[in-house]
């Protein structure tokens, strides 16, 4: 049975109000392809009005920039109960908007509560430094919030991003304008609403649905904006960068693809192994930023290992993400199963062989097989492109020293892997592979206490962890001078 949806407007200043344009927009369920709700499409002059309340709740006598650190840290801590206690219908509106499978989407969601306790106890945890500087003075250092931030969703994971940017900017006192993604806008106004509830103060939190060229753009130029993070695209980060200094100079956050590489060493437990390696790249159907999609297998248990990366794939159930007992779900939208089958069909064209996989599945919906292909090379498109899909590729290496020189061939460096029973061949991969996570003999092991964040075009700064709350603050450097007489 289908969630009830009870939010489709905008959320600004802790009210519901339609766009100002009048516009809505659909927004479906890639089970079937089917309409879920029409939601209302924010633009310009919307995101204008939500800068507006934010810059207005961060003022400096506001209720919210008076309130205690810990009191913020209080209210997170309700939020993380809300969530808690909606456990179960947030996790099943995103199933129905994003194609989560349940047993998936049910994970992130205890993840994304941890999440939300972890910032909640960060919030007076911000101090600065005494500085011994020479002469007669007293120099110390203040943290402070750094305004209005600007915070882009991604499609993928929308409850779990949603948490991690916005509670890290209200555990650091800054104020937020939200813009979902198009795809999947549902959750973020069910969580604003939860945030009212949880006691954040009005126009500290504002959410408005809308198309990444007219709601996003506006927000990237907004003077009144001193951050944006984002995650997504790396072509879209780009012109986010670009659009951060037009009008004034944001900081910005920028959490981007990946075509992470996972090395499967001679000496590795391949019981291990195998399903690891196919559920690093087949995870929430390929959607995921840190996938494994590059496979690179030692010469000595290659032909082995592809055999049976085949046969996993093939045993994988996939079916209506709805059922608490289906593995593999549909893609996200039409844009992207089209783009995924097309990146199939060029992996067989230049000469991969297909060993599992490859198809759509059913009539309706957006679900493709779990793909895998043996032979792949470095050159070939599936090798360099993120297809963001259900795509294994396969490749074959001789030594440690040549997997890790073509793992680093790649203008990314998000996540990488090895499965290994050698230490020494763990520490090496780990110091000499350019990526910002590695993995030893797991994949996908995170929580809100590692930083996350990538090298190259994979991004810039990182979230989670103590230190990811300091890209929402300034530091100021305070000196005074003392007498020389007392």
């Amino acid at each position: 049975m289908a969630p009830e949806i009870k939010y489709t407007k905008l959320f600004i200043n802790n009210e519901w109000v339609d766009a100002k344009s009048g516009k809505t927009f659909e927004t479906y369920t890639p089970h079937d392809g089917s309409t879920i709700a029409k939601v209302a499409e924010g633009d310009k002059a919307d995101i204008d009005l939500a800068v507006a309340a934010a810059k207005a709740a961060f003022a400096r006598n506001s209720e919210w920039r008076l309130m205690d650190a810990s009191q913020r840290g209080r209210i997170l801590t309700k939020f993380a109960d809300l969530v808690s206690r909606d456990r179960a219908y947030l996790s099943q509106l995103e199933t129905y908007n994003n194609g989560l499978v349940a047993g998936f989407s049910t994970m992130l969601m205890d993840m994304a509560i941890s999440n939300i306790r972890y910032l909640a106890s960060l919030a007076d945890k911000i101090q600065g430094d005494t500085i011994p500087t020479d002469g007669d003075s007293f120099t110390y250092t203040l943290k402070q919030p750094v305004g209005v931030c600007g915070l882009i969703l991604p499609w993928n994971g929308p409850i779990a991003i949603f948490v991690n940017k916005v509670c890290t900017a209200l555990a650091a006192g800054c104020t937020a304008v939200v813009k979902p993604a198009e795809q999947t806008p549902l959750t973020a106004l069910a969580l604003a609403a939860l945030l009212a509830e949880a006691g954040v103060p009005k126009g500290v939190v504002n959410v408005v649905n809308g198309y990444g060229e007219t709601a996003g753009a506006a927000l990237t130029h907004h003077p009144d904006v001193a951050k944006i993070s984002f995650t997504g695209s790396v072509e879209v980060g780009k012109l986010i960068q670009q659009a951060a200094g037009a009008n004034n100079l944001k900081r910005v956050t920028l959490e981007l693809g990946g075509k992470s590489p996972l090395i499967i060493m001679d000496d590795a437990d391949l019981n291990l192994a195998v399903p690891y390696a196919a559920n690093s790249v087949f995870c929430h159907q390929g959607q995921v930023c840190v996938a494994a999609s590059r496979l690179f297998v030692q010469a000595g248990i290659y032909d082995k290992f592809v055999e049976a990366a085949a046969k996993y794939a093939q045993g994988i159930k996939i079916g209506n993400p709805a059922d608490p007992t289906t593995q593999h779900g549909p893609q996200v939208d039409d844009v992207m199963f089209k783009k995924v089958l097309a990146y199939i069909e060029k992996g067989k064209q230049e000469g991969a062989v297909l060993k599992a996989g490859g198809k759509r599945v059913g009539n309706s919906g957006y679900y493709i097989e779990p793909t895998v292909f043996a032979n792949v090379k470095d050159d070939m498109t599936i090798a360099k492109e993120e297809i963001f899909g259900p795509v294994q590729s396969i490749f074959k290496f001789d030594t440690l020293e040549e997997a890790i020189e073509r793992a680093n061939n790649t203008s990314y460096g998000l996540a990488a892997g090895i499965f290994t029973s050698n230490l020494n061949n763990a520490l090496q991969f780990s110091k000499h592979v350019e990526a910002g996570i590695i993995w030893v003999n797991t994949y996908l092991a995170m929580g809100p206490h590692a930083p996350f964040g990538g090298f190259k075009d994979s991004g810039l700064g990182r979230e989670n962890g103590m230190k990811s709350i300091d890209a929402y603050l300034e530091v100021k450097t305070v000196t005074i001078s003392l007498p020389k007489k007392f």
